[in-house]
């Protein structure tokens, strides 16, 4: 009889500036691969994956305390809530009532605020299974938070499977009408955290459209075919090829930072993104139940706070890959809508699958 894996352990990774003990969760399969995931903001700390010589590296960017993850701004690692990416003018109406959120880009509502889900401590509990390890994360978001009506209650679990995929499980209830878009912001490089840049990874996005932005980065709600445009990676590209092309959203985004509009199987679970690093052979894909992934090519990404062991972060030493609602649904009609109502349950799942070219 096969019995369940051991619990995932779990050590302590400081504290925050209100002196709340910070604990980090380490989740393993038996092939090698290791999740390390904290309570703080649900932040994925580490992610241990082989490439083609079997050789072990950690492909997600990160850092050492709990300090630089308070203090980051790059939403390094962390879960989004309750709305990822920008809500223009950091404002919306929902049944005739307008509400205003807390402004932290700009004008603008960027990845559900100053704190948001990313920058405070969830409850935790580890499980295992015979083919699994994981981390059941939970919060209740209370009305008002960051500007949201009505008390959410969140729930995230993060499963290890014997496959080598992480898979990200989300749910929610409310009790008013609100408006919610979840989604996590892991950096990856599949070269290994501290490698060169992500420039020459390669990458595949099943989708025939995005969302362009105007000057702040919003959505101007209509939808670009990628067809003959810098933004074509329906066949596989390296992410660097085309970002000195002459196009008018590659100035405005400072590179590629842009909701994809994916395309639809008849499965819910959807094949949204495919990359390959090309000198580990290492292969990363991205399924899930969302219509839409921010493709963010890192163009912003700094070393203050350096990162993990002291690695010097720059523009493009990550990526970013956010399943996600489109940008900016709550004021956008012709965007699949986000609101969430009393009675209903939010569900979606992210699955990243880890593999090497060949296998």
């Amino acid at each position: 009889m096969t019995l369940a894996r051991p619990t995932p352990d779990a050590a302590p990774f400081g504290r925050t500036s209100d002196g709340t003990p910070v604990t980090a969760y380490t989740l393993r399969n038996p092939n090698g691969v290791v999740a390390k995931v904290s309570d703080y903001g649900g932040a994925l700390l580490e992610l241990w994956v082989p490439d083609r010589d079997g050789h072990l590296a950690d492909v997600t960017l990160g850092f050492d305390t709990v300090g630089a993850y308070a203090n980051g701004r790059d939403h390094v690692g962390a879960l989004v809530g309750r709305y990822g990416n920008r809500i223009a003018g950091a404002r919306f109406s929902l049944d005739g009532v307008e509400h205003a959120l807390t402004p932290n880009d700009g004008h603008h509502h960027l990845h559900g605020g100053r704190r948001g889900f990313g920058k405070v401590v969830w409850a935790a509990a580890p499980f295992a299974t015979r083919s699994t390890s994981g981390l059941v994360l939970t919060r209740r978001s209370p009305a008002g938070e960051e500007g949201y009506p009505g008390t959410l209650d969140v729930r995230v679990v993060y499963t290890l499977t014997d496959a080598d995929a992480l898979v990200l499980d989300y749910t929610a209830v409310t009790d008013a009408p609100t408006p919610v878009s979840l989604t996590h912001h892991a950096y990856f490089n599949l070269a290994g955290h501290g490698g060169p840049s992500v420039l020459d990874h390669e990458l595949t996005l099943h989708a025939s459209a995005f969302t362009p932005v105007g000057p702040t980065l919003i959505p101007t709600g209509k939808l670009r075919p990628v067809a003959g445009t810098p933004f074509d990676f329906t066949t596989a590209t390296p992410i660097g090829a085309r970002l000195d092309e002459p196009d008018e959203q590659l100035r405005v985004g400072a590179g590629y930072d842009h909701n994809y509009v994916l395309a639809r199987r008849p499965r819910p679970l959807t094949l949204a993104a495919r990359v390959q690093e090309p000198t580990s052979g290492r292969v990363m894909e991205v399924l899930t139940t969302e219509p839409g992934l921010q493709f963010y090519a890192g163009n912003h990404l700094s070393d203050d706070p350096p990162g993990k062991g002291g690695a010097r972060y720059g523009p493009h030493s990550g990526f970013a890959l956010e399943t996600q609602h489109f940008p900016d649904s709550p004021n956008q009609p012709a965007f699949p809508p986000t609101t969430l109502r009393p009675g209903q349950t939010y569900r979606t799942r992210t699955v990243y699958r880890f593999s090497v070219a060949g296998s």
